[in-house]
């Protein structure tokens, strides 16, 4: 009983603490979207961008052998959709009552994105939203271009729309390049250099150069339904990303990946402020990508079933912590993961996997980046002790929605 009540009075302060952080961070983002190049199809017409220019050094030769060594595991993604929108019939038609009002016009484009290759078997990584076109558009063709010009068939494994990612595979094809190697993109230190490589608006082989600038953002995108799909835990980098860049690497000074380019800021509110998927949650999610077909919307993200809330004055007094740093649990749902766990509200979690949490979104991150099976272990503070539980994560179940959180 303890419990439900301390339950009662967290939530108040979390939903305004929620909302208050809906409110003051929804700046708009859009996907470094699929480039689509008919006129009848949705169209972004972004300004240029120049990538940064360096004049010598051991930081620029660095950088075009770190483009050298994963270039030709970076291909384009080129697809043909069809689809159909609702049209007025022209005046004439109407007064001569040749049909309705609206008429059905069905049209053919292209499209195009970008990937990698992740292994040998001829997977490729790229974007969800690559792959599964707006509205009642359908791929009627998918090709991958590899870096040496050739073009290979291919068809969608599957596509997890929660993390915005998919994977791709060629049909055949005996000069597969090598696959690239995924960095560990929770050592990533600010400011140190981001290479983003892709086709955006179908130029091939581009290289854009940056640097990491941020961690855990929490970017709010539009989908395809007109909602807003709470996307966490990505990397902000200065590295230029326009259409067409989607799916690509970012990789660091040494060729490796460090994430997968995936949205930009929309060019009216800012410039160079560009996110892409960590590799660690690459890595988490290949397993599922692997074992699953078709489009899913997110159920496969990890979860735990517990709401949760950045500490402030009011809720330390609360449950009596005198700490400064954690998140607290508002609340538990029965039959959880984090029930089952023995988590309760009120309980704080300082740490995850060893690694310290200080926000909300510290913890939607690492559970997110934590398969579907997998355990992740919680330091938490709980009634003036710590210790450690371990929380077998699951998959989100379905009738939950797209994830914005654990």
């Amino acid at each position: 009983m303890v419990i439900a009540k301390m339950k009662a009075r967290l939530l108040p302060l979390l939903i305004v603490a929620l909302a208050g952080a809906v409110i003051g961070s929804f700046s708009m983002m859009i996907y470094a979207s699929t480039h689509f190049t008919n006129a009848a199809a949705p169209q972004q017409k972004p300004g240029m961008v120049y990538a940064a220019s360096f004049s010598g050094g051991s930081d620029q030769d660095r950088i075009v052998s770190a483009v050298k060594r994963v270039g030709p595991s970076v291909v384009a993604i080129n697809l043909i959709v069809n689809g159909q929108q609702i049209v007025p019939l022209d005046p004439i038609s109407q007064y001569l009552g040749n049909g309705s009002p609206q008429g059905v016009q069905r049209y053919r484009a292209r499209a195009s994105g970008s990937g990698f290759v992740l292994n040998r078997e001829g997977e490729i990584v790229t974007n969800a939203h690559v792959v599964n076109p707006p509205g009642n558009m359908r791929i009627s063709k998918l090709e991958v271009v590899f870096a040496n010009g050739d073009k290979v068939p291919a068809h969608v494994l599957s596509a997890n729309v929660g993390v915005d990612l998919a994977l791709i595979k060629v049909d055949s094809y005996a000069k597969l390049p090598p696959p690239v190697e995924l960095a560990d993109s929770d050592k990533l230190e600010a400011g140190q250099w981001a290479i983003a490589i892709g086709e955006p608006l179908e130029l091939q082989k581009t290289v854009t150069v940056g640097v990491v600038s941020g961690f855990n953002r929490n970017e709010p995108i539009p989908d395809e339904s007109g909602g807003v799909i709470n996307f966490k835990g990505l990397l902000q980098t200065s590295a230029p990303i326009n259409p067409g860049n989607s799916g690509g690497p970012l990789v660091d000074i040494n060729g490796r990946v460090i994430g997968v380019n995936q949205s930009t800021a929309s060019p009216q509110q800012a410039q160079g402020i560009g996110f892409a998927i960590p590799a660690n949650v690459l890595r988490s999610q290949v397993g599922s990508l692997e074992h699953s077909s078709g489009i899913h919307q997110g159920t496969n993200v990890g979860f735990i079933g517990a709401v949760l809330a950045d500490l402030n004055a009011n809720i330390r007094s609360q449950i009596g912590y005198q700490g400064s740093q954690g998140v607290v649990v508002a609340q538990v749902s029965g039959g959880t993961p984090a029930d089952e766990a023995g988590l309760q509200g009120g309980d704080v979690v300082l740490s995850a996997n060893g690694k310290r949490i200080t926000t909300r979104d510290d913890l939607i991150s690492a559970i997110k980046a934590t398969a579907p099976g997998q355990t992740i272990r919680l330091e938490i503070w709980s009634q003036g002790s710590k210790r450690l539980v371990p929380v077998k994560v699951t998959e989100r179940p379905a009738d939950l929605g797209v994830p914005s959180g654990p």
